[in-house]
């Protein structure tokens, strides 16, 4: 149980991003602008959020603590932005699977390399050649769906 409980967790991640997708393309049409589902998206986001901090009573982190936070580290947001307008302008041209084929591509890429050189803070997990072949085999797969 240990190793399929994060599994279908991670999948569930998985269909809750295509399912963003379709809403957010949903809201596109439905609102004539491609800004005001990404508002909208995390709008819901920031006020779930709230509710998830209420109901595990998570305290506010302290003025101390969060000016020793790095710079950098308070940017996350700004990248779900640059993801949902991408989405939103993309999923209509592409289709959900093609989007996220790539999208998926995209974050192992860029994965491989963060691991790899540490960035972020992230421990260094140097790349070998099992990880270059899943690599090859995700873009195959992109190929393969694009069809």
């Amino acid at each position: 149980m240990n190793v399929v409980f994060p599994i279908i967790v991670a999948m569930i991640a998985g269909v809750s991003i295509v399912t963003q997708q379709a809403l957010n393309n949903n809201l596109r049409f439905a609102l004539d602008s491609p800004v005001w589902p990404g508002f909208i998206s995390y709008f819901v986001g920031l006020m779930s959020m709230v509710v998830f901090a209420i109901v595990m009573r998570e305290p506010l982190p302290s003025i101390g603590v969060m000016t020793r936070v790095p710079w950098w580290a308070w940017s996350g947001g700004f990248f779900g932005v640059v993801f949902i307008a991408i989405a939103i302008f993309l999923v209509p041209k592409l289709g959900a699977a093609t989007f996220i084929a790539l999208f998926v591509a995209g974050q192992l890429l860029a994965s491989l390399a963060f691991d790899h050189f540490g960035w972020l803070g992230l421990d260094v997990r140097p790349i070998d050649a099992t990880k270059l072949f899943g690599a090859a085999l995700l873009v195959a797969g992109v190929v393969l769906i694009r069809r």
